[in-house]
């Protein structure tokens, strides 16, 4: 009887984004090991500022390579002993109290043997030369005050030997591990609290890029670009215009800026556009909000800004001195709004894609004036209005994307207001929006006709002044009139006091029933 061989089944090769995925993984399940870190939001910068240093080693043997075949010499930018092949490349190398030394110590002793600053202060003194400053600027800022959290040495370097198996020198690497990187930041987001300032939805972020259209050639600015998620989608949108070596010059010298005060997601953002193909992000590490408005000139102004600035914070007084003293306002939202439209530049179109809280649209007093500015200085010709929960978990409050650009005043302003997915009250943490939900906006944003979702209104009613030509309101919350919803626009003190006073109202009907009974019995 013939019989048939059975072959022995090759081991399943694992795929690019299933072999990183499991680097990722291991790494953050042997953090969770070591007693210094607290969590995703201690355990994503060190992941982070680990991957940042293999990075740089990778791309600098790219360089090398280049160097050494057009026959000229090259300086690497982090010199011996402290480039990653120096000290992390080797699996039994520096380990222990030995590795936490060398990378916080002011001096220790090297791995060459030699005695030096420790690598985190090293990496803080560097400074840029021969053409080379943007790269070498940015490592320093981001070690600028950044700490070890790692109490292990031993654990630190399972972890270092983990990342050494990322091959950041190949572009199929990268551009997956750029993917895998933006689903660690919505994790961090969803664990960060009172931090979620910093995220925006990407449907929400891809949308306001994609109408806002960015040119290679302009300048592209997000103040406040926490991880980078604007200036990411905005740099994907200008690569696939740069379709020459001069092109890509542009694209990687000239077109995307940010800025952004908070050391956390300042390193996170500068990884971000790392990964995804810009080779020295500018990103400003102060605050945007520091430079007297008065003194900005067309110098520092930008084509296109797209971001989602804080809001319901407060600025110090210092900071409040830099605005005009009857535009001085202790809600954030309005001061990064009078510095955006400070900003744009006057020639050509420069033009905004603006995140703001629904209190914004209807607030009075100094915001009616900000709002009367921008109503008779640019051209407000869209409000997108959001639902509850896009921002979910941070916060549930409705917000609205705003457009304008340099082209006014504003004659009439457009209104588009996004439904909900049939059978949804609101969007969650568990069901967030997907970017197909602006298919219906995205059709109509080129052929604009009135709709049950979008109107139309004239902007000349919507200021008020008083007898001494003084601003009194300007109200932009101009509902649906296809709606039959009645917008509330009282505080939200005001509505807790109403809603207590109803409980007891009822509270007070029950107690009258229960004693009308109880005479009965």
């Amino acid at each position: 009887m013939a019989t048939t061989a059975r072959k022995k089944a090759a081991p399943k090769q694992l795929t690019t984004a299933q072999r990183l995925d499991s680097i990722i993984k291991s790494a953050r399940k042997i953090m969770r090991k070591d007693k210094g870190l607290n969590g995703d939001l201690d355990r994503l910068p060190m992941l982070t500022w680990i991957m940042f240093l293999k990075f740089l080693d990778d791309m600098e043997r790219i360089e090398e390579g280049r160097a050494e075949l057009a026959g000229k010499d090259y300086r690497s930018i982090i010199e011996t002993p402290y480039r990653w092949r120096d000290w992390a490349a080797d699996a039994d190398g520096i380990t222990g109290p030995d590795l936490l030394s060398f990378l916080v110590a002011e001096m220790t002793e090297l791995p060459d043997g030699t005695r030096g600053p420790g690598l985190f202060a090293y990496l803080r003194a560097l400074r840029g030369d021969n053409g080379r400053r943007e790269r070498r600027d940015v490592i320093a800022t981001v070690f600028q005050g950044f700490a070890n959290r790692m109490e292990s040495g031993y654990l630190l370097r399972d972890v270092v030997n983990l990342i050494d198996g990322i091959h950041f020198d190949s572009s199929e690497e990268v551009h997956t591990l750029g993917r895998l990187y933006e689903t660690l930041l919505r994790e961090m987001r969803d664990a960060a609290g009172d931090s979620g300032e910093f995220y925006t939805p990407r449907p929400v972020v891809r949308f306001m890029v994609e109408v806002t259209d960015p040119k290679l050639g302009e300048t592209i600015l997000d103040p406040a670009c926490g991880t980078g998620g604007f200036l990411t989608e905005a740099y994907l949108h200008l690569e696939r215009q740069a379709d020459t070596v001069e092109k890509r010059r542009v694209l990687q010298d000239e077109s995307v800026q940010g800025g952004e005060a908070k050391s956390l997601p300042f390193l996170l953002s500068q990884l971000n556009l790392l990964l995804h193909g810009l080779h020295a992000p500018r990103i400003d590490p102060g605050n945007s909000l520091r430079f007297r408005l008065a003194e900005i000139g067309e110098d520092q102004r930008v084509n296109v800004i797209l971001t989602n600035p804080p809001f319901g914070g407060e600025e110090e007084a210092g900071t409040l001195n830099n605005f005009p003293e009857d535009r001085r306002t202790a809600e954030t939202a309005l001061l990064f709004l009078q510095l955006i439209m400070r900003r744009l530049k006057r020639a050509g179109r420069g033009r905004a894609a603006v995140v703001v809280p629904h209190g914004t649209l209807f607030g009075d007093g100094i915001s009616a004036r900000i709002k009367a500015d921008l109503l008779e200085k640019f051209n407000l010709h869209t409000v997108v209005r959001l639902r509850e929960g896009v921002f979910a978990p941070y916060t549930d409050i409705p917000a609205n994307l705003i457009f304008f650009d340099t082209s006014g005043p504003t004659k009439d302003i457009w209104y588009y207001e996004l439904p909900l997915p049939e059978g949804r009250k609101k969007y969650s943490k568990t069901a967030p929006m997907a970017y197909e939900e602006f298919a219906g906006c995205l059709d109509w944003w080129n052929n604009r006709e009135k709709n049950e979702r979008a109107w139309k209104v004239s902007a000349a009613d919507l200021i008020k002044r008083d007898a001494q030509d003084r601003v009194t309101a300007c109200n932009l919350d101009i509902k649906n009139p296809h709606s039959g919803e009645v917008a509330d626009h009282r505080a939200p003190t005001e509505i807790v006091d109403e809603i207590i006073a109803q409980e007891q109202r009822i509270l007070g009907i029950m107690d009258e029933i229960k004693a009308a009974l109880a005479e009965r019995v």
